[in-house]
């Protein structure tokens, strides 16, 4: 077979399929090349999971009538300082993403330049581009891309339905809004019934990273995350780690971000599973932000065109780093139970209903049992007191896990006063036991929930 060259459409496509997989991937270019603009409000907008349409809208710094054609052609870029490859601070660098995208897609790109008279706009269908022509733009830059995948329809199979491509994207948004507080994001989806997020600029430095972090993960995170802080050889980890009582099945709301960069990386989720592994099961997951920053020249994040990937100099100095900034953190935390868990727990021991109507058919029966909790709830949630068997010290094998028993269970004991009680929960990391469930279960009680 003959050798010959590819035609310069045919590269354009072969390169694109590394670039944009999905268009969860042109959201997440088109956003990033807007925080690298100095943008401070980004709007965005998918229509039918992105495949129709997929809009991005900034107020940054804009581009010149000679640089939009220059934007839409391979390997330009203003994001290089020279040569150097490992001294890149901005989250784009390859010059590739407008052009691979304008290969696939039908693009228009309108942008104004700050201080400029006009804007200019340039449209693109199938990477055959035309003549810039001017457009009304009051400032910033806007893309729009519609038909996605129309010159690789073979592409198209391959996507998912318009609502998880949609949760794709809005996923995409969700970390870089995370990684950059100082930034408004809007994102308007039309998958099906409207859907809308918002994230509006965190200004306050000090509580900046904790409001935009409860606004992408829920007031439960907030309210039952520690901070992290810990350094070393040049390296800073910061960001929240939920308690361990905050699980979930999945590692699905684990964020990790490096050099304001979100990654999904082998080594740092290992090094989270890894600080936990003492407290959860292997089943079970945390939730956790975590920002790691470091010297640009210590991490490569050339390694993929996708740049959802890095390779560390030092990969154990890393590892070590978050292994031991979490379980400092989750130490100094004293274990705390999460307060959402503790609230579902009460609720399950205490239905107010259920309670009250046995107390007016049975007083006697819904009276609290030894163990400070009501021995008459639902059969399920029945709690029975703690108990010291004979031939069997439970107060010596409870000890050992560190709870402490109540003073009520203690068979060498009287009970003692109530703010003994409170001091055992204090004393003790796991808290004060509290009674039984299926005589499997221990409940404690620490000092802020069970």
């Amino acid at each position: 077979m003959t050798i010959r060259r590819l035609s310069d459409e045919t590269v354009n496509r072969i390169a694109a399929g590394e670039v944009i997989e999905r268009p969860a991937s042109v959201v997440k270019e088109l956003v990033e090349n807007a925080i690298d603009a100095g943008a401070g409000h980004i709007d965005i907008a998918l229509r039918d999971g992105g495949r129709a349409l997929i809009a991005v809208a900034d107020d940054g710094a804009g581009m010149t009538r000679d640089e939009i054609p220059l934007a839409l052609e391979r390997h330009c870029t203003s994001k290089l300082d020279g040569d150097d490859l490992f001294s890149i601070r901005a989250l784009g660098f390859r010059g590739e993403a407008l052009p691979s995208i304008a290969s696939v897609s039908r693009l228009t790109l309108a942008s104004r330049a700050r201080g400029a008279d006009e804007a200019w706009e340039i449209a693109v269908e199938g990477g055959r581009m035309g003549a810039p022509r001017p457009a009304a733009l009051a400032a910033g830059t806007r893309v729009e891309v519609s038909d996605l995948f129309f010159a690789t329809p073979a592409r198209l199979k391959f996507m998912k339905s318009p609502r998880t491509e949609a949760q794709n994207a809005l996923d995409v948004v969700q970390r870089l809004a995370m990684a950059h507080p100082a930034v408004a994001f809007s994102l308007r989806l039309d998958d099906g019934p409207p859907r809308r997020f918002d994230a509006p600029p965190s200004l306050d430095p000090p509580d900046r990273r904790r409001a935009r972090l409860a606004a992408v993960m829920g007031r439960d995170f907030a309210a039952n995350a520690v901070p992290v802080e810990a350094a070393r050889d040049g390296a800073v980890l910061s960001g929240w780690a939920g308690v361990p009582t905050l699980n979930r099945a999945f590692a699905d709301r684990q964020y990790l971000f490096v050099n304001g960069r979100p990654v999904r990386d082998r080594l740092l989720a290992g090094a989270v599973r890894g600080a936990y592994r003492d407290f959860l099961a292997s089943t079970r997951h945390p939730l956790v932000a975590l920002f790691l920053d470091l010297p640009a020249r210590d991490v490569d994040v050339n390694v993929h065109p996708a740049k959802a990937e890095v390779r560390f100099r030092d990969p154990s100095l890393i590892r070590g780093l978050i292994v031991g900034g979490l379980r400092q953190a989750l130490a100094a935390a004293g274990h705390t139970a999460s307060s959402t868990v503790a609230d579902r727990a009460l609720a399950s021991f205490h239905p107010e209903s259920d309670l009250e109507s046995r107390r007016q058919s049975d007083p006697e029966s819904a009276k609290p049992g030894p163990s400070g909790l009501s021995d008459t709830g639902p059969a399920p949630y029945r709690a029975g007191p703690v108990r010291s068997e004979s031939g069997f010290d439970q107060a010596a094998r409870l000890a050992g896990f560190g709870l402490d028993l109540p003073p009520a269970a203690r068979p060498a004991e009287a009970a003692s006063p109530t703010g003994q009680t409170e001091d055992a929960a204090r004393r003790y990391p796991l808290g004060a036991a509290r009674g039984q469930v299926h005589e499997t279960y221990i409940v404690a009680e620490t000092e802020d929930g069970l």
